[in-house]
């Protein structure tokens, strides 16, 4: 269903908070705990001030504004530097403190240990006398701080912070520019019938053309998807961050797969964010088969199974929502069934109206960590392959990127799917 405004505030709100206190944070650690220099220290301010701004309205800036795009993706890049900034502080951080603290206590004398008197000895002198308690033990006096060595200190976490960021940056921007891997699957499917043992499919989801991910890109996703022989293509969803007007071009790319079943595709949540209706009519005109809450007959008389199509299903609520009873209506049950399913939502009653295989993606997979172990812990299906009796699920951990440009611990994919007659 379509979130609720005073839902998206809220998350926005927190969000914005969040942001603030991590530039906040940066800002002591990387300026003001390394100089006292009035300069350096506004310089500081000033620059942690011009990248939190953006980013604090980046989600309103490209729906008001949609050419204001490639700003937004610079500030999210910066998102993802903060990030790691963060972690390395954080871990250089605690480093430093566990060294301090083992080395104040080297070199400490345990106190000699008293001998407890034996209760069967007589008393002597010594213990019917009265005791006198011992002066206190003197406190020892406490060091003044070495200011030089507590900003040397700052100086070589800082400096050793930046200089992780910038090298785990620099992989994620090379991995997510850089083509996806291919990875390949077998799925039994229930009922497919002996004619369409090895039949492949091309997975592609979570695309995100747009500012960055543009017609050569795209060119490459097609070269390596033919290179792969598909007898379908199936695309499920976020294709496009952007217009028609703005990325026909780049989407025109399209064009060029080749598979004798043809390319079909299913809407994601972004489609819904740049007019979902036109993309489905735009993409119909270079001869894509969008399937919206409806299926297709693949094969012929020889052997067929149907391939299932659904709206997102953030959108389930609306006219055009998802609807599995709608995508379902009319078909032959004795045919085999795959879903094309943005989210790995619903697979339960998927599998239970006879879905053999879904495919989806939405996730990324969490494209970068330390998101990939927040989608991990969020999502039971996050990325890959999963199997629950004849019923598969494969989501995938998407063939471009949305945001910043990153991708560690989670690259992205294509995925060749061969299904095979049970």
């Amino acid at each position: 269903m379509v979130e609720s405004p005073l839902r998206i505030i809220l998350f926005v709100l927190l969000v914005s908070v969040a942001s603030v206190y991590v530039h906040i944070y940066l800002y002591r650690r990387l300026f003001r705990d390394t100089s006292t220099n009035p300069t350096w220290r506004t310089a500081g301010k000033v620059l942690l001030t011009a990248l939190c701004l953006p980013l604090l309205l980046s989600w309103v800036v490209t729906r008001v504004l949609p050419s204001a795009f490639i700003v937004a993706v610079f500030a999210w890049t910066w998102m993802g530097v903060a990030v790691y900034l963060l972690l390395s502080l954080a871990l250089l951080g605690g480093v430093r403190w566990l060294v301090a603290r083992t080395r104040g206590h080297r070199g400490v004398a345990a106190p000699l240990a008293t001998p407890a008197p034996d209760p069967a000895a007589p008393p002597s002198l010594a213990d019917l006398a009265v005791t006198v308690p011992p002066p206190p033990p003197a406190v020892p006096p406490v060091p003044p701080v070495d200011e030089e060595r507590r900003r040397f200190l700052a100086r070589a976490t800082a400096g050793g912070a930046v200089l992780a960021a910038g090298g785990l940056t620099g992989y994620g921007m090379w991995s997510a520019l850089h083509p996806p891997v291919v990875n390949e699957v077998a799925v039994r499917l229930p009922g497919l019938p002996k004619a369409l043992d090895g039949f492949t499919l091309v997975h592609m989801s979570d695309i995100h053309v747009g500012p960055i991910i543009q017609r050569r890109f795209m060119d490459e996703l097609v070269r390596r998807a033919n290179a792969l022989k598909p007898d379908l293509v199936a695309i499920t969803g976020d294709l496009v961050d952007g217009t028609v007007d703005d990325l026909r071009h780049s989407v025109a790319a399209l064009q060029n797969l080749q598979a004798r079943a043809g390319t079909h595709f299913i809407t994601g949540n972004h489609e819904y964010y740049w007019n979902a209706s036109t993309w489905a009519d735009a993409l119909t005109g270079l001869g894509v088969t969008v399937l919206r809450n409806r299926h297709v007959t693949i094969g012929d008389a020889g052997g067929a199974f149907d391939l299932v199509g659904v709206d997102d299903w953030s959108m389930r609520s609306g006219p055009k929502g998802y609807n599995l009873d709608a995508a379902i209506a009319g078909r032959n049950p004795g045919h085999a069934a795959v879903l094309l399913a943005h989210q790995p939502s619903n697979w339960d009653v998927a599998a239970k109206a006879g879905m053999g295989l879904q495919l989806s993606g939405h996730t990324h997979g969490g494209q970068f960590f330390p998101f990939t172990v927040a989608v991990s812990t969020i999502w039971k299906h996050d990325a890959g392959l999963f199997q629950e009796g004849d019923n598969s699920l494969y989501v995938s951990r998407g063939t471009g990127f949305w945001g910043p440009p990153l991708r560690v611990g989670a690259p992205s994919e294509i995925v060749k799917v061969t299904l095979l007659a049970v």
